[in-house]
């Protein structure tokens, strides 16, 4: 799973395991503000491998969503703004604008974050939590990576996969494309975040136990990818 990060041995989806491997992305805007998925992002997920998908929104593509599809039978998605009828056809109208999926031992709120004013704000992210009842909240919308403890539960926005301009973070500054891998079991929770950096792959670790503070640590550097066959 990991040819060039490897901050975990890869599992496969076992439902009698309590360890949980989770995919956590958004904001891809493909094709209008990004051609595609980075090509080292996609080097980095193997179909069979990853638990579940869970999706800020914002995908603005039919093929991108059944790419995702191909990488976990479960694939939990709500609706951005940008997903419409035209961009999503048979798609947009049945993704909900919010969701609660049970993964693992945690109670995950989704919501794509534009419906919440102000965007990005702690107080509206922790309304939308309590009224989901969720441990952990997972919001987008800003195409910022971000982290943080919030009245005792843990808040997650994975920023843009594609690194998708956005007016919210105005010209002076671009969006640094990342994803989140989650991997559950039990109370626990680590938490990686992929950055594409200068070009190359960067690796964070938080640690996170249900019900205490999250705990950022360096993750290590990733190692070079194998070389072709």
């Amino acid at each position: 799973l990991w040819p060039v990060c490897r901050p975990m041995a890869p599992i496969a989806h076992r439902p009698n395991s309590s360890q949980v491997l989770v995919l956590v992305l958004g904001d891809l805007h493909i094709p209008h503000r990004a051609p595609k998925l980075p090509d080292k992002f996609k080097a980095l997920l193997v179909p069979g491998k990853i638990s579940c998908i869970l999706c800020t929104g914002n995908i603005a593509d039919k093929p991108t969503l059944d790419y995702l599809r191909t990488l976990a039978s479960e694939v939990h998605c709500v609706r951005g703004d940008f997903d419409d009828a035209v961009s999503l056809p048979g798609v947009a109208d049945s993704l909900p604008e919010t969701k609660l999926v049970t993964v693992g031992d945690f109670k995950v709120g989704v919501v794509h974050g534009h419906q919440l004013v102000p965007w990005g704000d702690a107080e509206s992210l922790g309304a939308m939590q309590r009224q989901l009842d969720a441990d952990v909240l997972i919001s987008g919308h800003t195409h910022r990576f971000a982290t943080y403890e919030y009245e005792g539960k843990l808040f997650i926005n994975p920023g843009s996969a594609t690194g998708a301009f956005t007016p919210t973070l105005g010209l002076a500054e671009t969006a640094t494309p990342s994803f989140v891998l989650m991997d559950l079991q039990g109370a626990q929770a680590v938490i990686y975040v992929y950055e594409l950096v200068g070009g190359e792959v960067k690796v964070k670790k938080i640690e996170h136990t249900r019900g205490a503070p999250a705990a950022v640590v360096a993750a290590p550097p990733p190692a070079p990818p194998p070389a072709p066959p």
